[in-house]
């Protein structure tokens, strides 16, 4: 999160579907900022002119005692249709992603594709979503899911990843492009490492922590690993794996879409919601409602022709 000091320089960064132009997005962030009563602001700078995204930036200066009120009021001026931010100028590229799993990288919540094939999907999915907004202790509801599960063939998970789960848009390309460009990509995940290893390999981040579902050898036995990797676990997997690439909180950038992802995003340089619960954008730096997550990539600054397409 931004130092409350006197650092005044940040940039405003606009994203929108290709459909709009450069000049008509460019246009929407000046005339935004200019609602919003930035006084200074700089020279338009385009980051993508509709390959995939259009986005397009421009440097601002402002009191940072003034900032959540300004990056409020910069995305309802901008309108839902574009996802927006206002961030720091200095240090923007980060050096670690942190990364939650469900519904962020992939588009599924891995636990509640799972209990289909034991006929509780919709009863494990409400008090997922639950859990997620922070209106349960997630560790409670993460063994009450699971011993829900007991006696579940182990063939289920394997039909489970095959068939239902899939990468969030934009996935391979985040993790390709931010080790291309020297960065440590860490998947961290309140699910099951039986998922985030395979996840880990097939959107491209260098390792992977989760929880471990356990099983007699033919079915889960609904039980889970202790200790519990929940909220508290995941700002110390960040900091663990920032000390040991001799980097700081600031260095990092940590996303989620949960609850159990409040500390993390918090605590790093820079904190992203991804299509998140309202509790997390609220904390968040920014968030991504519409986009997908090449947006990640354009909130630091990158331009196309840095980007390392995957997907």
């Amino acid at each position: 999160m931004t130092d409350k000091k006197a650092e005044d320089a940040f940039m405003a960064v606009a994203v929108a579907p290709s459909g709009t132009t450069a000049h008509e997005l460019g246009a929407a962030l000046l005339a935004a900022c200019t609602h919003t009563q930035i006084a200074h602001v700089g020279a338009l700078r385009i980051l993508s002119d509709g390959k995939k995204w259009t986005a397009v930036e421009c440097s601002v200066r402002l009191e940072v005692a003034r900032l959540p009120a300004v990056r409020l009021a910069l995305e309802q001026a901008l309108g839902d249709t574009i996802d927006s931010a206002i961030l720091p100028a200095q240090g923007r590229r980060k050096r670690l992603l942190v990364s939650d799993m469900d519904s962020t990288i992939i588009q599924q919540e891995c636990l509640d594709e799972l209990a289909a094939y034991a006929g509780l999907k919709d009863e494990i999915a409400a008090i997922t979503a639950r859990a997620m907004a922070g209106e349960l202790d997630f560790e409670a509801a993460l063994a009450e899911r699971v011993g829900r599960l007991k006696g579940l063939s182990l063939d289920a998970l394997e039909a489970c990843y095959r068939d239902r789960i899939s990468l969030m848009p934009g996935a391979q390309t985040l993790a390709a492009t931010m080790t291309a460009h020297g960065a440590h990509c860490l998947l961290v995940s309140g699910g099951f490492t039986y998922f985030t290893s395979r996840v880990a390999d097939a959107a491209g981040f260098h390792s992977d922590r989760a929880n471990r579902l356990l099983d007699d050898g033919a079915t889960l036995t609904g039980e889970v690993g202790q200790p519990i990797l929940g909220r508290a676990a995941k700002l110390a997997a960040l900091d663990e794996a920032a000390v040991g690439l001799s980097l700081t909180r600031a260095d990092t950038l940590a996303m989620g879409d949960g609850a159990n992802d409040l500390a993390m995003i918090e605590a790093a340089g820079l904190g992203l919601a991804v299509h998140a619960k309202p509790v997390v954008t609220a904390a968040a730096d920014a968030a991504i409602k519409v986009t997908d997550l090449t947006t990640v990539l354009y909130f630091q600054g990158y331009r196309n022709d840095q980007i390392v397409w995957r997907d």
